[in-house]
């Protein structure tokens, strides 16, 4: 038969490809066929354009448990017989269209990505990316995406404790949620999602299924256009109390040995579940769709097979033990069904009562081609790159107190208080740091330890230099987790991106990649787990290039914790890293400042609505000033620390200022340069701390053995931030400017 070119639309296949298809299967595929592979060949399930890159990222080391694209998620042994099992994925395109519905089950997705892994999860966070909120539609998209990670986390009964919140033109009509679930499990009880035993039972349990989010998967690896309002019906509907019964029922289900395997069913559904764990175990498998329980009437076998109604597991159950299994989730008021069996001869074989409907072998089905293709930088960024940053005005030397205020009311760097306090972030008393710390912290029961995590990734570094924007997503969100405290351990991602047909944004994603796995080989935090999300445009716009970074963290005694906040009146307050000062006394303050630290700053853009340069981090130092860190919170001597990021050093002095409630005198201090890049530039590797005076020269002593640069500022106290001569302003304006950015 001869394929209409809308019929490969709507499946995200192309031409070259579907020829490719027939001459792999040796015929023409039906319907059915051609659905299941156009889901499986699909972008977001096959990774066409990643998969030959994401092999160079670094996927072992000391306690890693899995096999990176082989389970549900990641683990890591934690010790004391524990594993923490993670993941991150995205819901941009569905959240595009219906924020709350999109944003919702963005969440219920990866939260059974973890208990399907026989962990109960304790922790959600979610990096949001959306257009500027003046912009009516980006106010509606925040503010429904919001809603809807709120409602179905408070549901569940699961804490969100972190995550950021980014605003940019980049993402107008094309925002980002990246949802992050936190789990535990016994380390040697995780459970794999295998089809094996020939004979072993398929059981479906859950949600009934309806035609929602049918071509979900597709329609994730399409860019959005005008006509994608028409796609509505592609996003599915969430039930989280439901899902909360799935968990109880599926965590019970885990300690026993009635069955193989447990997998999700979420992108491409029944298809994309049933045809993965056969290829994950070396089978086959046999579906009779007749026996799906259905919600709707006169539903047809691609139907069935392509749905994506949420809330559903499969269950690779031992044969005989079908009644054992159905009496589990009886007992939690679920339904389940047999559905199919395992076979041993490869094939993917639905029927439809005793009618075969398709019949495809699982090693083709999960085969897509892939594609190396050649990327090259615009012209357009390698001028940005080039643009020379002396000839902007010198803002802070004008008034600094005025741009900071400024800086501090962005919605980039204001309070995110107007999100998280719509998210129940208590809930289970795990919780030891809320919301607005570096890095979110959850204890673990039974032990003195404590899980960290953050998440990061600033898509103007990434435009103007992938390489160097990816490495310094990897190393923010290691310093984030190593602020309070905690050993860096691994990573999960999800990466965001425009059409990879593209050159510029094939170069994009290669040069990203390569600089994560780069900060990831320095640092030794093996990526674990992870999302690609391509094709991230808006009528042909694509969004920044963003790789999100969830770093996981150690720490082994929570009450060994430390914050961002000043504390005690008297403490100096110290900048580990930078660039080295001409410093030479602690009593007399300099700052070196260098205007490219102000590439890609929101200084920057915020003040000269310019974005330009080319951002940079040293690798090596940033190693050592995470080390020196760390070290120094596990021996006692720092009472904060804080990371140096978006907006600079002021406005990180700023934010413990707040936090704290304490002002901060820097008396004589001088700046060799501009004013405007030593306190607004987004140097790297910078890490703000404050001490008692007496454990000074134990921090000098380790720093000139780590080889770190040391600024001492000032002292901690009074009700104002005052900079020298640059900067005087009461705290009281400061926390005002901070907490009103998202009003």
């Amino acid at each position: 038969m001869a394929v209409e070119q809308k019929v490969l639309d709507e499946i995200a296949l192309n031409l070259e490809e579907y020829h490719l298809l027939v001459r792999r299967l040796g015929r023409e595929p039906n319907p059915l066929e051609l659905g299941m592979f156009g889901a499986l060949w699909s972008e977001h399930c096959g990774y066409k354009n990643s998969k030959p890159l994401l092999r160079l990222f670094p996927t072992q080391g000391k306690g890693v448990l899995t096999r990176i694209g082989q389970e549900n998620a990641g683990a890591v042994d934690i010790g004391e017989g524990l594993a923490a099992v993670m993941k991150m994925e995205s819901h941009n395109h569905p959240s595009a269209i219906e924020p709350f519905q999109g944003a919702a089950t963005g969440v219920g997705g990866i939260v059974r990505d973890i208990f399907a892994m026989g962990a109960r999860p304790i922790a959600l966070l979610n990096p949001l990316r959306f257009g500027p909120l003046d912009d009516a539609r980006s106010r509606y998209l925040f503010d429904g995406v919001v809603a809807g990670i709120a409602s179905y986390g408070n549901c569940l009964g699961i804490p969100n404790v972190g995550g950021e919140v980014f605003f940019s033109p980049a993402y107008l009509g094309n925002p980002l949620v990246n949802v992050l679930c936190l789990g535990i499990a016994e380390k040697g009880k995780l459970v794999k999602a295998r089809a094996q035993g020939k004979g072993n039972t398929l059981m479906l349990v859950g949600a009934d299924t309806g035609r929602d989010g049918i071509h979900g998967a597709t329609f994730a690896s399409v860019q959005l256009d005008e006509a994608s309002q028409e796609r509505r019906p592609a996003v599915q509907v969430g039930n989280p109390f439901l899902e909360k019964l799935l968990i109880e029922a599926c965590l019970e289900l885990a300690a026993t040995d009635y069955y193989v395997g447990i997998q999700d069913l979420g992108a491409a559904g029944l298809t994309s579940a049933a045809v993965e764990c056969a290829d994950k175990g070396g089978t086959g498998i046999e579906i009779d769709v007749s026996r799906v329980p259905r919600r709707e009437t006169g539903m047809s076998p691609y139907e069935v097979m392509l749905s994506e109604s949420q809330e559903r597991m499969l269950i690779i159950v031992k044969q005989g033990c079908e009644e054992k299994v159905a009496d589990v989730f009886r007992k939690w008021d679920l339904e389940c069904q047999v559905v199919g069996r395992v076979t041993d001869d490869g094939l993917a074989r639905i029927k439809e009562g005793q009618k075969v409907v398709g019949e495809m072998p699982v090693s083709l089905l999960t085969d897509p081609p892939l594609y190396r293709r050649k990327g090259t930088i615009s012209a357009l960024v390698l001028a940005l790159q080039n643009w020379d940053l002396s000839q902007v005005p010198d803002q802070g030397k004008e008034d600094a107190g005025a741009t900071l205020l400024q800086l501090l009311s962005s919605p980039n760097i204001a309070s995110k208080e107007e999100v998280y306090r719509q998210y129940d972030h208590q809930v289970l008393i795990n919780t030891v740091l809320s919301p607005g710390e570096d890095a979110a912290l959850l204890r673990v029961k039974g032990t003195r330890k404590g899980l960290a995590m953050a998440t990061d990734g600033n898509g103007r570094y990434c435009y103007l230099d992938p390489y160097q924007g990816g490495a310094i997503a990897v190393a923010e969100a290691a310093r984030n987790v190593v602020c309070i405290g905690a050993r860096p351990l691994a990573v999960t991602d999800c990466l965001n991106f425009g059409n990879p047909e593209r050159p510029e944004v094939y170069y994009q994603l290669k040069e990203c990649i390569r600089g994560m796995a780069q900060a990831c080989r320095v640092l030794d935090t093996p990526v674990i787990s992870g999302n690609v999300s391509l094709y991230n445009e808006t009528n042909g716009q694509p969004i920044y290039p963003t790789p999100i970074v969830g770093m996981l963290g150690l720490l082994e005694n929570v009450e060994k914790r430390c914050t961002t906040a000043f504390k005690e009146v008297g403490d100096l307050v110290v900048v580990l890293g930078g660039k080295p000062p001409l410093q030479k006394t602690w009593q007399e303050p300099v700052l070196k400042s260098d205007v490219a630290t102000l590439a890609a700053s929101e200084y920057l853009e915020r003040c000269h609505n310019l974005v330009a340069g080319r951002p940079h981090i040293d690798l090596e130092l940033e190693k050592r000033v995470q080390r020196l860190c760390l070290v120094s919170i596990e021996q006692g001597l720092l009472r904060s620390a804080h990371d140096c990021s978006d907006g600079g050093l002021a406005v990180a002095l700023a934010e413990s200022c707040i936090a704290g409630g304490l002002g901060l005198q820097v008396v004589g201090l001088r700046v060799e340069g501009r004013v405007d890049a030593a306190l607004f530039g987004e140097e790297q590797s910078r890490i703000l701390v404050s001490l008692n005076p007496s454990h000074w020269p134990r921090l000098e002593a380790l720093a000139k053995k780590e080889r770190v640069p040391l600024v001492v500022l000032g002292a901690v106290g009074g009700d104002r931030l005052t900079l020298g001569q640059y900067l005087d302003l009461p705290l009281e304006a400061i926390a005002k400017a901070w907490r009103r950015g998202l009003a």
